[in-house]
């Protein structure tokens, strides 16, 4: 069993911009936990060289937002290979940079998607620069690299993936790679494929004219598409819950919210959790080690400081 983790922000180290929020904190969580538990897990996500943005109040009393540039080479190592995803009729060819977490068990590789390349166009360069910015065409066209452009470089890269989990709706084009792959076995991608969503409001759930979609996407859409992602829009959160085994929500209450807002879908939940070592201060940590030797293996001994 492998599990591939895909993600469109992920935060594993304040000085990589590649989160703004508690759906990227919860993104590097889990794969620290994995690592430190030794579950095999490999994830994916996009790396954004000019991050989300810094804020900054002037003397005037304004917000101004800064995008400094990011320099991956300190953090992680540029692989030699490329992956190609047709995007509006060309190629756009996409690099890969790799970051290994190692944790208390294991290691966890994370693969990030670069599509900033000089065999680019000028604006295909910027599809990967800003995290959640630009219009929806970038939008789409982001979501593209990371499901099916992430899907290529694993078939390339990791032997024996046995689930594909998709962290929220941006990378459901995954079921879609899958589908191809597959031979249009909707049963097999199901099998293949799990899903979380963290967003109890309708602004927080992707939707792409079709015509927009087709235009980006091409061939690449199936002819059963508003079949599996809705007939009015192609709606990514409607994509995951079709094609995939099993769905949650983040809590109990949101798991209830979420199945008022996608009726007809069997949504579990699962709380939310933390990874306990980023999370403890050092000074707290001195402490648990006194008194809680076990407490960096084994977190659930950390109980026993509150009877």
């Amino acid at each position: 069993m492998k599990i591939a983790y895909f993600t469109m922000e992920i935060g594993l180290n304040e000085s990589i911009p590649t989160y703004s929020g508690g759906l990227g904190i919860l993104a590097g969580d889990h794969i620290k936990s994995a690592a430190d538990i030794g579950i095999p897990l490999v994830a994916v996500s996009l790396l954004y060289k000019r991050g989300y943005f810094m804020q900054n109040i002037n003397p005037m009393g304004w917000q101004e937002e800064m995008y400094p540039y990011f320099d991956p080479r300190a953090f992680m190592e540029p692989l030699p290979m490329k992956v190609a995803v047709l995007i509006n009729g060309r190629d756009v060819q996409v690099g890969v940079w790799k970051y290994t977490y190692e944790g208390l068990k294991g290691k966890v590789p994370v693969y990030f998607l670069d599509a900033d390349l000089e065999d680019n166009t000028a604006d295909d360069r910027l599809i990967t620069q800003h995290l959640y910015g630009g219009d929806s065409h970038t939008r789409i066209c982001q979501e593209a690299i990371l499901g099916i452009g992430g899907y290529r470089v694993l078939k390339r890269l990791e032997k024996g993936i046995t689930t594909y989990h998709m962290n929220e709706g941006h990378s459901a084009f995954i079921t879609l790679a899958l589908y191809h792959d597959l031979d249009g076995d909707v049963d097999q991608v199901r099998d293949h494929c799990t899903f979380t969503t963290h967003t109890p409001v309708p602004a927080g759930h992707d939707l792409f004219p079709y015509d927009m979609a087709e235009e980006s996407l091409g061939e690449f859409l199936p002819p059963e598409i508003r079949e599996f992602a809705g007939e009015d829009d192609l709606n990514m959160t409607r994509l995951a819950l079709n094609l995939s085994r099993a769905c949650n929500g983040v809590s109990e209450l949101h798991g209830e919210v979420t199945r008022e807002m996608f009726p007809g879908y069997e949504i579990g939940h699962i709380t939310n959790g933390v990874h306990h070592l980023t999370w403890t201060g050092p000074d707290y940590a001195r402490l648990f080690d006194q008194f809680l030797p076990q407490w960096r293996e084994y977190p659930e001994v950390l109980e026993a400081a509150t009877t």
